[in-house]
């Protein structure tokens, strides 16, 4: 039985306002296989037996101080290229080359292998996460060593300061090239330039504090009439511009001289020219005002503090964050706990009783509160709580939990397929904004309704069809060490012969023990209307039948 593309979406978007498990607000004290399940479909690309078992031997606690140690993840073979293509794939060129040196085809296969296969999974999560706030698009930014080296940014700092991650993308060339900080000049009226306030004004609005002054919980500040009170004016953003003047990329290999308006260069951070600089006091967040007369490297290190620094940084990313990893609508207390971790708050360890304090920006610090949080361990409002599965989540946590394997070839089309080309959202707002409404309940967010809709629920049909046919996708024979994808369902086989014990391991498996009791019905009748003599297709239709329900695809 398949609920048809209108059907899904609304069904969905009821289950995310309303049909989530409620709690009493206190933490387990046992380890379950469904509770470390859930767990690890928050904080990584979805389950594994392996994983299952560690969380539950070791607990929470344990598995996210052994990510926090792991190295991460890399992308191989996107070396720099002169961007001139007929330079970087002359003729008599491998068929594959423009594929693989000027599209971002490597970059997005690889983020899909190591999502699926390999171990540092928070880190990976964490910095998709990032990426999906501080965006860079493949829409301009075409190299994939360009791409590349962006996102080697929040891998390098998933666990490090949020600081760092302000400046390293500041001066990232790929940064400077999608919001044209790169070759941003003081101004000179004679000839017409004034700085650009692409960069300065998104780095403000999406990158940090956001358009309106918060709480710390995430509320408004509101003034004496009740109306919310602006983070900054249009004098803000010209400060900031003209304090981001003077950066130009860095010199290609080769180059015999540097000079301001250096052609692009992606495989290092953008470098300063003073005399490109404005000199020229400029007023900041607050009232701030750097003086005159400062380096280009001096007011974009006070610029980053100002930003940094301003108390809406804590609340505005963090609810962002929890968004990504665990609920899309985060109660203000919630929030509040998280932004106090930013902060540099006492944080207790979760299960060890320890209290630390960690500096303002500490990443693992927001990592830790945002993951052990009663709220993500226990859903404490049963309208509110959940969240819709992106697509990128939807494909790799099927895969992980199933036992799949994938070089990344076939999912990095089937989520562009479903809406979500990694790395190349349509814009700088991302995929989807975090505060887009929730079908038919505009007083909830629900993100990642940006890009699920009747046509994706359609399309997500005929990819689990595929995913679930038993059948692997063949490897694509023009990528080196290519497996294909695929999922073996001979254990489902085997299970399927008897159909309730069936529907109990896809309960524990993609449930985490948690489908409604309505749910498991639907999945033994559609084990029961194959014939007992094909299993295979009992199996098939009930893993099918689960993976587009929407107790499935609405995380909670």
């Amino acid at each position: 039985m398949r609920l048809t593309r209108i059907a899904l979406l609304a069904f969905a978007a009821a289950s995310l306002a309303g049909a989530a498990h409620a709690g009493d607000g206190r933490l387990p004290t046992t380890m379950t296989d469904a509770d470390a399940r859930r767990f690890l479909g928050q904080a990584s690309f979805g389950p594994t037996e392996a994983t299952v078992s560690a969380v539950m031997a070791n607990g929470r606690a344990a598995w996210l101080a052994d990510q926090f140690t792991r190295a991460d993840s890399d992308f191989s073979g996107v070396a720099w290229v002169d961007p001139d293509s007929s330079k970087g794939c002359p003729a008599g060129s491998p068929a594959t080359c423009n594929r693989d040196n000027y599209t971002l085809f490597p970059v997005q296969v690889q983020f899909f292998a190591n999502a699926v296969n390999q171990p540092d999974q928070l880190r990976q999560r964490t910095a998709l996460a990032l990426s999906e706030i501080l965006v860079v698009s493949g829409n301009v930014i075409k190299l994939p060593n360009a791409m590349a080296q962006y996102q080697r940014i929040f891998l390098r700092n998933a666990f490090g300061n949020f600081r760092n991650i302000l400046k390293e993308v500041t001066l990232s060339p790929a940064m400077g090239r999608f919001l044209n900080m790169a070759n941003n000049d003081k101004p000179n009226p004679a000839k017409g330039i004034e700085p650009n306030e692409n960069y300065a004004r998104e780095v403000l609005q999406l990158f940090s504090i956001g358009l309106w002054q918060l709480n710390v919980d995430g509320t408004l500040k509101l003034d004496a009439k009740g109306q919310p009170i602006p983070s900054y004016d249009q004098d803000t953003v010209e400060g900031f511009a003209h304090a981001f003047t003077g950066w130009t990329y860095a010199p290609r290999p080769g180059a015999t001289r540097s000079k301001f308006g250096n052609p692009s260069y992606y495989d290092q951070p953008m470098i300063a020219f003073d005399d490109h600089h404005d000199k020229g006091p400029k007023t900041l967040l607050n009232g701030v005002v750097l003086p005159g007369g400062q380096t280009a490297q001096a007011d974009l290190e006070a610029a980053i503090d100002n930003i940094f620094n301003h108390p809406n940084v804590g609340p505005f990313i963090g609810r962002q964050l929890i968004q990504q990893f665990v609920t899309a609508n985060p109660s203000p207390a919630y929030v509040q706990r998280v932004a106090q971790a930013f902060n540099g708050s006492v944080v207790v360890s979760f299960g060890s009783g320890t209290v630390q304090r960690s500096p303002r920006g500490d990443m693992k610090a927001v990592l830790t509160a945002i993951l052990t949080d009663p709220e993500a361990l226990t859903a404490q409002d049963a309208n509110r709580f959940g969240k819709l599965r992106e697509p990128i989540l939807q494909l790799t946590h099927l895969l992980r939990a199933m036992g799949g394997t994938s070089d990344g070839v076939w999912l990095r089309s089937q989520a562009a397929a479903l809406g979500q080309t990694i790395y190349s959202p349509a814009s700088v707002f991302n995929f989807f904004p975090p505060d887009y409404d929730l079908p038919g309940d505009p007083a909830l967010d629900g993100p990642a309704f940006g890009v699920f809709n009747a046509s994706a629920a359609f399309k997500l049909s005929g990819v689990l069809s595929t995913l679930l046919s038993g059948k692997p996708v063949a490897p694509d024979a023009t990528v080196p060490g290519a497996i294909g994808t695929g999922i073996d369902l001979a254990r489902w086989q085997t299970l399927a012969t008897t159909p309730a014990s069936l529907v109990a391991e896809i309960n524990r498996v993609l449930f985490a023990g948690r489908a409604s009791a309505a749910l498991q019905a639907a999945l033994l009748k559609a084990a029961q209307i194959a014939p007992a003599t094909k299993p295979l297709d009992r199996a098939k239709a009930a893993l099918f039948l689960a993976a587009m329900s929407p107790e499935y695809l609405v995380e909670n």
